[in-house]
C-alpha cells in the first residue's frame, strides 16, 4: 500500500490516465481486502476472549458459537474475493442475451434469462442500464444488451458466457407438450475511456434505423437507433435505448469496444495456451446450465455440477450457488459463441 501512496502522490500520476487508472483499481481491492483483514483480526481476538470464558465456564455458548459462524462466513467471502484478481474482474460487465433458433418458444426463454439477470443485479445492489432491447414477434426478446456496474460486476457474472436450455411444458403448445429451448448469454468487461482500443472509422459500417417497442412516439417516429458494423471482424452491436442518435451512437461505440477488447483478450489467451502447449477446449456456444422445469425441477451447471433444486429461486436471482462454485473451481472464463444450438 506504502508503494501505491507513493505512486498516486508523485507529480507525473495523473499524465497517464490509463496507468493511473489501473493503480487506483488496485489501490481500492488493497483496500478492501486490508479492510476485511481487520475486521477479521478484531474478530479473532473477540473469539479468543469467548474460548476464554467457556474454558472458564461463564457460559455464553449461542454468543460464542455466533461470532465462530460469522468468522467463518466471513473467511469464505474472503476466500471467494481472492479468487476475484483476474486483470478485469472489477470492471463494469457488459451482458447480451441471444435467443437460440425456435421463434416464440426461445424468444421467451431469453427474457426470462433477462429478468433472472435484473433481478441478481438488484439483489447484489448493481447499477442496471438497459443499452438494447428487440422484441419478440410474439413474445419475449430476440435479444437484449445491458450493463451491469459496481464492484467485480464482471468477475462475478463472467460465469454466465455461454448457452443457457430451458426444458418444460410449453406455455404455446395448446397440446402441453414439453419443449427444450436456448439461449445464449454473453459477458464482456465493460472497457473504460482510459483503455486504448483503435477502431479506424474506414473499418465501421454505421446505419441507422426507426427503433421498434418501448420507447414513446419520438423514439419510435426518427431515425434514432443505430447498427454498427466492424467489417474486419465482422462483430455487430445496435444500441436504441436512447432518443438522440448521438447518444445511441457512443453508446454503440462504448459497446464495439468492448467487445474488441474481450476479443483479443482472448487472442492473448489463446496464443500463451499455446506457447504451453497445452490443448484448452474453448466450447464456443457450448452449454453451460440446464433449467428443468419438468418432468422435475433442477437447475444444473455442467461445468461445476452444482445443483439447485429450487427452480423457482433461480429464475428470481438467486444464481450465487453457480458463481461461486465457477469461482472456487477456478474455471477459464470464456464467452459462448455467437449463436445458440437450435431448439
Amino acid at each position: 500500500m506504502a508503494a501505491i501512496d507513493a505512486e498516486v502522490t508523485d507529480q507525473g500520476f495523473w499524465d497517464d490516465p490509463a496507468a493511473s487508472a489501473k493503480v487506483l483499481r488496485k489501490r481500492r481491492g488493497f483496500e478492501r481486502r486490508l479492510e476485511l483483514a481487520e475486521r477479521l483480526a478484531r474478530d479473532a481476538d473477540d473469539l479468543e476472549g469467548w474460548r476464554e470464558l467457556l474454558a472458564e465456564g461463564e457460559g455464553a455458548e449461542d454468543d460464542a458459537l455466533e461470532l465462530a459462524e460469522r468468522l467463518e462466513k466471513e473467511l469464505d467471502q474472503i476466500e471467494l474475493e481472492l479468487k476475484l484478481s483476474g486483470p478485469d474482474d472489477d470492471k463494469n460487465a457488459l451482458v447480451t442475451i441471444h435467443s437460440g433458433a425456435g421463434g416464440t418458444e426461445s424468444q421467451d426463454w431469453a427474457e426470462m434469462l433477462l429478468r433472472m439477470y435484473l433481478r441478481y443485479a438488484e439483489q447484489h445492489g448493481f447499477e442496471v442500464e438497459m443499452l438494447d432491447r428487440q422484441e419478440g414477434e410474439e413474445a419475449g426478446i430476440k435479444s437484449a444488451t445491458f450493463a451491469v456496474r459496481g464492484e467485480n460486476a464482471y468477475g462475478y457474472l463472467k460465469s454466465e458466457s455461454g448457452v443457457h436450455r430451458l426444458v418444460r411444458i410449453s406455455p404455446y403448445d395448446a397440446a402441453s407438450r414439453r419443449h427444450t429451448s436456448f439461449a445464449s448469454v454473453f459477458v464482456y468487461p465493460e472497457v473504460d475511456d482510459t483503455v486504448e482500443i483503435e477502431i479506424n472509422d474506414k473499418d465501421l459500417r454505421v446505419d441507422t434505423y426507426r427503433a421498434s417497442g418501448a420507447g414513446g412516439q419520438h423514439v419510435n417516429r426518427t431515425d434514432s437507433a443505430v447498427r454498427m458494423t466492424h467489417l474486419p471482424t465482422g462483430i455487430v452491436v445496435t444500441c436504441q435505448n436512447e432518443r438522440s442518435q448521438f447518444k445511441n451512437r457512443a453508446t454503440a461505440m462504448k459497446i464495439l469496444r468492448a467487445r474488441l477488447y474481450d476479443l483479443e483478450m482472448k487472442k492473448r489467451a489463446e496464443e500463451q495456451a499455446k506457447r504451453e502447449d497445452q490443448k484448452k477446449d474453448i466450447a464456443w456456444g457450448s452449454q453451460i446450465r440446464s433449467y428443468v422445469l419438468h418432468p422435475y425441477r433442477m437447475v444444473k451447471d455442467h461445468r461445476t455440477k452444482t445443483e439447485v433444486g429450487d427452480a423457482d429461486r433461480v429464475l428470481d436471482g438467486m444464481i450465487d450457488p453457480f458463481i461461486e462454485a465457477y469461482l472456487r473451481a477456478g474455471i477459464e472464463s470464456g464467452t459462448g459463441g455467437e449463436g445458440a444450438p437450435a431448439s
